[in-house]
């Protein structure tokens, strides 16, 4: 398995928790252009690259790359931008999925849908494959 199919299994793998409906009610059907989305940033990321949006921007670009290394607390990713910076998250196992590694600033992880989760930290956010449990 070479890094970047590594990197693709380790989000993927992410146990990140959806609000659901709290009256038992039926999920709806998955979106299709949602889903198709999301399959396109997964295809993306099994490249190296991910969507990002940087400083605010409203929309996401395929412009940061994503690395996975093993740090002394556990596996870090790290979303490199095109002008050099960049941000570290750390992979949990305590159910938050993940949290900045280093900085002031926390990450929110947010699910997009049932394929995807958003993270922000400050003004920066980076669309992530994942599974949404």
């Amino acid at each position: 398995m070479d890094h970047r199919t590594a990197i693709l299994a380790l989000i993927v793998l992410l146990p990140v928790t959806a609000c659901g409906s709290s009256d038992g009610e039926a999920q709806s059907e998955p979106d299709p252009l949602i889903e198709a989305e999301a399959q396109a940033r997964a295809d993306l990321a099994e490249s190296g690259m991910i969507y990002c949006a940087l400083g605010g921007a409203p929309n996401f670009r395929p412009d940061c790359q994503i690395e996975q290394t093993q740090g002394n607390d556990g596996v870090v990713l790290t979303m490199r931008h095109p002008d050099g910076g960049f941000r570290r998250l750390l992979v949990t196992d305590d159910g938050r999925g993940l949290i900045a590694a280093d900085g002031a600033e926390p990450a929110v992880v947010d699910p997009v849908s049932e394929r995807e989760i958003e993270v922000s930290i400050a003004l920066d956010r980076y669309r992530l494959p994942a599974t949404v449990r």
